[in-house]
């Protein structure tokens, strides 16, 4: 006999198919509501995302041997403003990409602003990377001689949350090497790989200058441990030392939002609390700036399916992913990064 949930999901695939047995229109109130969603997200998506290559393609050529410069960086939701700002052209000219209105662009800028602003993009200095995956920022802070420590999940415990699958973990320095930023033997010296869990971090990660991660905070099982992470960060720093992260940010200040499961989405009110909280034991964090932007990419709020979840030829169709919103569980949300100096 079948199980009460079998025949649950068996009749709501009925409910929801698109043709009967004989293969007409499903009429079934049902799915009359729901059977066009997909074209629905399709087109949005589509709408979207070429206005984001238009935008893109009205944007100056990136600079040629430009200087990082002091921007004044805060803690700060990713918006069309800094994607379209001379500073995010110059850190994704430095790791050689093309700037697109995408999140995972501003927050590589963001961290290595961030870096810079505060001094240890230099040789000597000693970064931690939580969840790396397969980002190119140790190859690029290596070619700088910075020395950097590689961390991301045993690999086992990766592969049953699903990062293995969708190319989000690392399982080897291999991995993480990017030889259009860093020759071989620079990599090889300067940058070393470790296991930690960013609920448990290690005693035996310390003296480093600089800590960052991008979007894994998030998936720590709750908010309460997200931020628990942000403050346990400091431990691994010297006095002075700094830390910067990006997160999922629920960009609505009040109700509801999603919290002990696999993606979390933080509000204003958890990063306002968190700052007290450290700003209390004598850390300093950067000063809060919550506009979400108003110009067309702000407004865009991109839809599951997402492109690895797509037929191929859904995928091929619309051509890379760009947003900066994106719907999570019902709720709008965008990158969040957040700035800390540890006390000393």
């Amino acid at each position: 006999m079948w199980s009460v949930s079998k025949w649950r999901r068996w009749k709501m695939k009925r409910l929801l198919a698109l043709i009967d047995k004989k293969g007409r229109p499903n009429r079934h109130a049902l799915n009359d509501i729901v059977h066009d969603v997909r074209l629905i997200e399709l087109n949005i998506k589509a709408f979207g995302y070429d206005l984001a290559r238009r935008l893109g393609e009205a944007l100056p050529p990136p600079p040629r041997d430009s200087v990082a410069r002091h921007v004044g960086l805060c803690s700060k939701a990713s918006t069309q403003a800094d994607i379209e700002s001379d500073w995010v052209a110059h850190w994704a000219a430095q790791l050689k990409i093309p700037v697109v209105y995408h999140r995972k662009i501003w927050e590589l800028a963001y961290v290595l602003q961030a870096i810079h602003e505060h001094g240890h993009m230099v040789p000597g200095a000693r970064g931690l990377g939580f969840g790396c995956g397969v980002e190119p920022l140790p190859s690029y802070l290596a070619s700088h001689g910075v020395a950097v420590t590689v961390t991301d999940l045993d690999h086992e415990e990766a592969r049953a949350k699903g990062w293995v699958d969708t190319n989000q973990h690392v399982n080897s320095l291999e991995q993480a090497f990017h030889p259009r930023l860093v020759h071989r033997e620079v990599f090889d010296r300067l940058v070393d790989q470790r296991v930690a869990d960013m609920n448990a971090i290690p005693d035996t990660l310390q003296d480093y200058d600089f800590c960052w991660s991008m979007c894994a905070m998030e998936h720590l099982g709750s908010i309460r441990q997200g931020l628990d992470f942000l403050e346990n960060s400091l431990k691994p720093l010297r006095p002075g030392g700094l830390s910067v992260h990006t997160m999922e940010y629920n960009i609505e200040t009040e109700g509801p939002t999603v919290d002990n499961w696999m993606t979390v989405l933080f509000q204003r009110k958890h990063l306002e609390a968190v700052a007290e909280r450290l700003r209390a034991q004598g850390h300093e964090v950067a000063m809060f700036d919550f506009d979400m932007g108003q110009q067309p990419m702000d407004q865009f709020i991109d839809l599951p399916p997402w492109h690895h979840d797509m037929p191929e030829d859904d995928a091929r169709r619309l051509g890379t992913p760009m947003h900066l919103k994106l719907g999570i569980s019902g709720f709008v949300a965008t990158c969040f990064g957040i700035i800390i100096r540890k006390a000393g």
